[in-house]
């Protein structure tokens, strides 16, 4: 197994299942419905605990609640390197093209520049 940045899995531009696993985790973990979601787990854990129920009902909603916990660092954290690496990737296109600009020369700049536009929608 190699160990590489997320971005650079897939040698065609187009994320894996993972990838995509994650942008729609990272989509959902924004919206307001995931929000509700994680106040009524809260809630609902809230409510074991007060209303005294059996222990197995306890370890659901805690158990519940802690694989949300685990799940969401991974996903997150693999969209949000995606980001990054299209961000890096668009500041050195941008840089490249400045310096090719300065220095008054053609190059291979001004097409990675165009490239780099939406590049994090296809990573």
């Amino acid at each position: 197994m190699v160990l590489q940045h997320p971005a650079e899995q897939s040698g065609d531009g187009v994320g894996g299942r993972f990838a995509r696993l994650a942008e729609h985790a990272s989509n959902f973990t924004s919206s307001a419905l995931f929000s509700g979601l994680c106040l009524v787990l809260v809630a609902s854990f809230v409510v074991v605990h007060l209303l005294g129920l059996a222990v197995g009902w306890q370890h659901l909603v805690g158990d519940a609640i802690g694989a949300v916990s685990l799940l969401l660092p991974a996903l997150l954290k693999n969209s949000e390197r995606r980001a990054e690496r299209a961000i890096q990737r668009k500041l050195d296109a941008i840089a490249a093209a400045l310096l090719e600009q300065q220095e008054g020369r053609p190059g291979q700049a001004h097409g990675d520049l165009d490239d780099a536009i939406r590049m994090e929608e296809r990573l």
